[in-house]
């Protein structure tokens, strides 16, 4: 029982810690977004498969930069590694589709990244390289 419980609390820690990072690069990526917007407006915005395209990059180019930093998981992975590969990015989109709707209900205009697609093309990217990427700590 205390291994099944272990392992549920591993799982949760896992999620939580990789959804916190994520989160942290995403506010990160929506305020470096919102400072281009104000310095660079352009009169025609980029297309849908353009964004998702520059936004797998800097998912892309986030995970590349936090393999860098941080080298080793950021929490102990639980039994159900990889996981967060899929729920992570999910509830990244989910978190950053509810600000864009926070955003337009105050009636300013969200920036792309302020939306479920956008969000969770980053995110995945991100989680991507660190799955790829991230090597455990060694154990003496």
């Amino acid at each position: 029982m205390d291994e099944l419980l272990g392992a549920i609390f591993g799982f949760l820690f896992e999620l939580l810690g990789e959804f916190l990072f994520e989160l942290l690069l995403a506010l990160i990526a929506d305020g470096l977004s919102r400072l281009l917007r104000k310095f660079f407006v352009s009169t025609h915005r980029a297309g849908p498969l353009l964004t998702i395209f520059l936004f797998a990059l800097a998912g892309l180019a986030a995970g590349f930069l936090s393999v860098w930093i941080f080298p080793h998981p950021l929490v102990h992975p639980s039994r159900f590694h990889g996981i967060s590969l899929i729920l992570s990015p999910l509830a990244m989109g989910c978190v950053m589709g509810f600000l864009g709707q926070g955003i337009r209900r105050r009636g300013r205009r969200p920036v792309a990244i302020e939306s479920f697609r956008y969000g969770f093309t980053f995110a995945l990217a991100m989680a991507i390289v660190r799955f790829l990427f991230v090597h455990p700590i060694p154990v003496h």
